[in-house]
């Protein structure tokens, strides 16, 4: 716990500011020994035994007796349920849960993958071979047919090429959004077939 005295027009006040690894702050509304400011305590031993309703002086002193701190785990409770524990194991434990759940975390991307009405039978394979890599990596793909000027009046062509990509991809892919008409452009995105 940090002390740091604040001034506001003159006038000193004492803060409380609670800090863990990275500097950032835990969750305001932990309170923890002498921040828990009610008469009576539902304890928690450190052992995960239930001691029962006593008061919350008597709590305290009974974690500093036994080198430990009073930790208020159900605030909303009647009364609070508070618990014998180190604090500061308790908030390393914490940020090192949340460290493992991020690097399980699989966060998706959108690939665009950008054809014209004219993209020729070759280039629609290494496009379509492209797609298939992002697909595996557990990205989806947006695929885009992007027309320019009197190309416009030729929708019908643009339909064909995703048309032609649909059968190259085959069961590599399955469809989230079918091709249709955005502006200048017919897109389809396009995520990993779940068959394989």
């Amino acid at each position: 716990m940090m002390k740091v005295e604040c001034h506001f027009h003159g006038v000193a006040s004492c803060c409380s500011i609670f800090y863990f690894s990275g500097g950032k702050s835990i969750k305001g509304n932990v309170r923890v020994n002498r921040r828990i400011r009610v008469p009576q305590v539902r304890l928690v031993d450190d052992q995960g035994h239930m001691v029962g309703v006593i008061s919350t002086t008597d709590a305290v002193q009974m974690a500093e007796e036994r080198g430990l701190d009073l930790v208020e785990v159900a605030p909303a409770a009647n009364p609070p349920v508070c618990r014998l524990m180190d604090f500061g194991q308790y908030k390393y434990e914490l940020t090192k849960k949340a460290k493992e759940a991020k690097k399980k975390q699989k966060i998706i991307k959108l690939k665009e993958v950008k054809v014209r009405p004219k993209t020729d039978e070759g280039d629609l394979q290494t496009k379509c071979n492209n797609i298939r890599k992002f697909l595996e990596e557990g990205d989806k793909v947006k695929v885009s047919v992007s027309f320019r000027g009197r190309e416009r009046a030729h929708m019908e062509v643009g339909f064909k090429v995703v048309d032609r990509m649909k059968v190259i991809l085959g069961e590599d892919a399955e469809i989230e959004k079918d091709a249709s008409q955005e502006g200048n452009a017919i897109t389809m995105i396009l995520f990993r077939s779940k068959k394989k």
